[in-house]
C-alpha cells in the first residue's frame, strides 16, 4: 500500500495553516462586527486576501507533491521543497499584516513561486528523464462485477 508520507504530512500542515488563517479572519470579523466581506476595514481585507492567496496556491502544490511522490521522485528533494513551501506560506500572511514587514510577504510569494515552478519542472521531466516504475494499488478484497 502506498502511503505518500510527504504528501500526507504537507496536507496536514496545510490544513492547519488554513484553519489558522481562517481563525485570524474570524477574530477580526467579531472585533469589527463584520459578517460578510471586509466592511471597509483594511486589516480584515488584507487577512482575507492572505487566506485566499494560500487557498489559491496550496492545491497545486499538494497535487504536484502527490504525483511526484507516486512517481517515486526524490524524497530528499520533495521534503526540501515542501518545507520551503510551508515556510513561504507562513511568511506571506505575516508580511501582509505589517507594512514594515513587506520583505516577509515578498519572500513568501517568491518562495511559493519558485517551489511551484521547480515541482512543475520536476513533474514534467519524470516521464522523460527517469525510468518510471509502475504504480500498483493492492486490494485486500475482491470487487464483484456489476450485474
Amino acid at each position: 500500500m502506498t502511503t505518500l508520507p510527504i504528501t500526507l504530512t504537507m496536507a496536514g500542515a496545510a490544513a492547519l495553516i488554513n484553519v489558522w488563517l481562517g481563525i485570524r479572519i474570524s477574530r477580526l470579523r467579531r472585533q469589527h462586527k463584520v459578517s460578510i466581506g471586509h466592511g471597509g476595514k483594511t486589516e480584515l481585507a488584507t487577512r482575507t486576501r492572505a487566506h485566499a492567496n494560500f487557498v489559491e496556491y496550496t492545491p497545486f502544490f499538494l497535487i504536484l507533491v502527490a504525483v511526484i511522490e507516486l512517481a517515486q521522485g526524490s524524497e530528499t528533494w520533495l521534503w526540501a521543497a515542501s518545507i520551503l513551501f510551508i515556510l513561504g506560506r507562513l511568511a506571506h500572511p505575516f508580511g501582509m499584516d505589517r507594512p514594515g514587514a513587506f520583505m516577509l510577504r515578498a519572500a513568501g510569494i517568491v518562495i511559493t513561486w519558485l517551489v511551484l515552478v521547480g515541482l512543475a519542472a520536476y513533474a514534467l521531466s519524470i516521464p522523460y528523464l527517469e525510468k518510471p516504475q509502475p504504480v500498483t494499488f493492492a486490494s485486500s478484497t475482491a470487487v464483484a462485477p456489476l450485474a
